[in-house]
């Protein structure tokens, strides 16, 4: 009698795939009338408040001003009755935690009033302030197990909305999340700190030039999400992908990525109509999604968004995060988000594009002449400065054992912090650091030489995919940040970086120009000039994927930390201690904790994937290898006993390939057995140097055993069922 495995049952289910939600009633809809309408946005608050505190609160938004506790209960008040119109039942105050998740503790609305009957209630206090349990959470040694207490504060710059269940629905308020020392336990307290001191400094530099009315300086993010999508029959047929992310065993299959059809194709129709319903709900939530596309791996897509406030985007990130998985579910299948899930094709990275603007518009936009633009070149020759004196912290901000698998692949930028100008600055930044720049090289024409087709407008410069720092048109564009990972992080230090750079430039120009306005543009192009002379290193527009590079980039100082546990310990350099704290976003003891965290998360990740490791292929590998082997020796023995001569050139293969199996399982229980002693980077590095290797080893054995043994004994959907079988 024939057996079916787990796996076969999968393929099975995945064939007879029927659509598990009916299309999208859409009939009278449009997305204009959509977006936003979940939202308590301006509109919504112009409608529900009284105008002074509606100007109350747009003061504080815009201008930071401090909120007044009256107009918190007349903010509360109107939100509530706009929920319950919604049809929420429960409010939360949703918080980010250091654990690149969201969190939420929901409270209802109604309380019995004492009639028999109940009442809505949601005072400014409630608004202002949660008291969730912060003892559960990363800390990295800031709060102890048995100190509980933690804070979360309304975060007023981020627009409450509406959560839609089937049940029911709940009013979800931004929040940052802070120890009762009121020290930061999240990502979000550190990313509006360093928009504060970005805009600071920026507005020194702003007043410097002349300019008067413009308001408050705000980075602004547009993040690139690239994700995998799986049947769900397959991902709970691989115990790696539902506990790790990334399948830790996996034979290459016959094709792959190299015939490069499926970035930019024709999106299967099951994943469309995922992608359409995602966006619908991404709209009603006023998150700006512009762009849905096939990526380079087969099964990879991307979704990105229209630039945003970085706080915001922030925020709808981990919003984008969550539903892509939530929504997938819907349309039965997995989305998963880790930076590696399948090897030997292109993992995913979250292209983080950032710049700064306000009331004059983007500060990165170099406009027709940027060797012109004195305004422009102050704020791009800050960014090229902050990347050079701080590469090795903005390389800590994107270490994570995930992102081990994919930075300085060719499919991602190298670990080596570099930044592309394009063609048209970098001759402007060499002019400067020769002396003045006089001439910007003029975008031309691309002519096609079809006559039905029109004549193109070409930009000045070229694109370059393998940098990891590249200047987009009007915005700087971090490639290295991880598809699993919280943005905020990353856009810390970029904020903190430029701000101290910012504050170096109008230092700098105060000094030379020692009172004398009359002498502001020569001592501009003085200090630009230093900028560019002593921070030309950093600036690269070749083959970031080259040994070449490599080479060259050790000859201009350039930092290579290949790995996690070579990136991770910058954090704690003096100057990136110092340049974190300066302005008050990160104190000494919260980088130390951050070190902490993100240690201890390195080693709780290596830990599940070499214990993953050891067990699928002790439970499901190597019984299947087991049986195949006893099949054919009983063949062998069979055919010995008829007289015939049997090959056991097979046999012989699988019985090496199984030693083998079982040999590295031994040499990977006793890596995962050993007790390491001293701090947390002595156990991080026997992780990285013992048990890592280790699970390669069983790795490489069980994927030859793939193409061996009998077909209908594999226990594991295989990466050309998963990538292919749709």
């Amino acid at each position: 009698m024939k057996s079916t495995t787990g796996r076969q049952e999968a393929i099975s289910a995945v064939i007879n795939y029927k659509p598990l939600v009916n299309a999208l009633d859409l009939e009278g809809k449009s997305t204009q009338t959509l977006y936003g309408t979940n939202v308590f946005s301006d509109k919504v608050m112009r409608e529900k408040l009284e105008k002074p505190v509606y100007k109350a609160l747009k003061r504080t938004i815009e201008r930071g001003e401090k909120l007044d506790s009256s107009v918190a209960d007349a903010v509360a008040s109107a939100m509530k009755l706009w929920a319950l119109e919604k049809g929420a039942t429960h409010f939360t105050h949703v918080f980010f935690p250091l654990t690149s998740l969201t969190a939420e503790k929901h409270d209802s609305f109604f309380e019995p009033d004492g009639e028999g009957g109940t009442i809505a209630q949601f005072a400014g206090s409630a608004l202002i302030q949660g008291e969730p349990d912060a003892s559960s959470f990363p800390s990295g040694g800031i709060r102890s197990t048995f100190e509980a207490r933690g804070y979360t504060a309304w975060d007023v710059t981020s627009p409450a909305y509406i959560y839609e269940n089937p049940n029911g629905n709940t009013l979800c308020i931004p929040t940052a999340f802070l120890s009762w020392t009121g020290e930061a336990l999240d990502h979000k307290t550190p990313l509006l700190r360093s928009m504060q001191a970005l805009n600071t400094q920026a507005t020194r530099v702003l007043k410097m030039l002349g300019y008067d009315d413009f308001g408050m300086v705000t980075a602004t993010a547009g993040p690139e999400q690239e994700y995998f999508l799986v049947d769900r029959n397959f991902f709970f047929a691989r115990p790696d992908l539902l506990n790790a992310g990334r399948t830790l065993f996996g034979a290459k299959p016959p094709k792959g990525q190299e015939f490069e059809d499926h970035y930019f194709g024709a999106i299967p129709e099951r994943v469309l109509s995922f992608m359409m319903e995602l966006e619908h709900e991404l709209y009603k939530q006023g998150i700006p999604i512009k762009t849905r596309h096939n990526e380079v791996a087969p099964g990879q897509f991307e979704i990105a968004p229209i630039y945003e406030s970085a706080n915001l985007g922030h925020d709808h990130q981990h919003m984008i995060m969550l539903m892509i998985q939530r929504m997938a579910t819907k349309y039965g299948m997995a989305g998963l988000l880790h930076e590696k899930p399948f090897a030997g094709i292109n993992g995913s990275g979250k292209h983080v594009n950032w710049s700064l603007g306000c009331k004059l518009g983007n500060l990165l936009d170099p406009g027709e002449s940027p060797h012109e633009n004195t305004r422009f070149l102050i704020f791009c020759l800050a960014t090229i400065r902050a990347v050079h004196l701080y590469s090795t912290l903005l390389r800590a901000a994107v270490a994570s054992a995930g992102n081990d698998h994919r930075l300085g692949a060719n499919e991602a930028p190298p670990a080596i912090m570099s930044i592309f100008l394009g063609e048209q600055l970098e001759d402007v930044f060499n002019q400067l650091k020769s002396g003045a720049a006089s001439s910007s090289k003029m975008r031309g024409t691309l002519t096609i030489g079809v006559d039905t087709l029109p004549v193109l407008p070409k930009d000045a410069g070229d694109r370059n995919r393998t940098s990891p720092f590249a200047f987009t048109g009007n915005r700087f564009e971090f490639r290295a940040v991880g598809s699993n990972q919280s943005i905020a992080w990353p856009l810390v230090v970029m904020n903190c970086i430029v701000a101290d750079s910012l504050d170096f430039v109008a230092t700098e120009v105060e000094k030379e120009m020692a009172g004398d306005k009359t002498k502001l543009n020569a001592a501009i192009q003085k200090v630009l000039q230093g900028i560019a002379s002593e921070h030309s290193a950093v600036v690269f527009g070749g083959n970031g994927y080259s040994d070449e590079w490599h080479a060259e980039a050790a000859t201009r100082g350039l930092p290579n930390l290949k790995n996690t546990l070579d990136a991770l310990p910058a954090l704690n350099t003096p100057e990136n201690v110092a340049v974190l704290g300066k302005y008050n976003v990160l104190s000494p003891r919260e980088v130390e904790s951050r070190y902490e965290i993100w240690m201890e998360k390195y080693i709780r990740d290596l830990n599940t994937e070499g214990m993953l490791t050891r067990e699928m292929a002790q439970t499901m590998i190597l019984p299947a290898a087991l049986s195949y082997q006893g099949q054919l020796a009983t063949l062998a023995t069979q055919l010995k006993a008829l007289g015939k001569t049997a090959n056991t050139d097979l046999l012989d293969k699988l019985i090496a390939l199984t030693d083998a199996l079982q040999s590295g399982l031994a040499t990977l229980d006793a890596a995962l057995s050993h007790e390491t002693e001293g701090e947390s980077m002595d156990h991080a590095l026997h992780y990285r140097d013992a048990v890592l290797p280790a699970m390669n080893a069983v790795r490489e054995s069980a994927d030859a055993l793939e193409g061996l043994v009998s077909d209908e004994l594999w226990p594991l959907p295989t990466y050309q069922e998963m990538l292919f079988v749709k």
